[in-house]
């Protein structure tokens, strides 16, 4: 791993990838036993694969479809 924390990358990163149509949001997870940085997207996943790396910083990237969030009525 990176000398920085998954959390720190994540900070970082997150506006870019928030400007890229379709994604709606940005976590942290983990896929096979290693926590990843978790890239939601609504849409257009495929043309959000090609902009995102596969890791950052020694972390895996994952793109997953989700749809669209919105806050729920109260």
């Amino acid at each position: 791993m990176g000398t920085r924390t998954i959390e720190q990358v994540l900070h970082e990163r997150t506006p870019a990838w928030m400007a890229i149509p379709g994604v709606v949001g940005t976590g942290i997870g983990q896929q096979d036993g290693e926590r990843c940085i978790l890239v939601l997207t609504a849409s257009g996943m495929e043309q959000v694969r090609k902009k995102i790396p596969l890791r950052v910083e020694g972390y895996r990237v994952v793109v997953q479809h989700v749809g669209e969030i919105r806050a729920l009525d109260e």
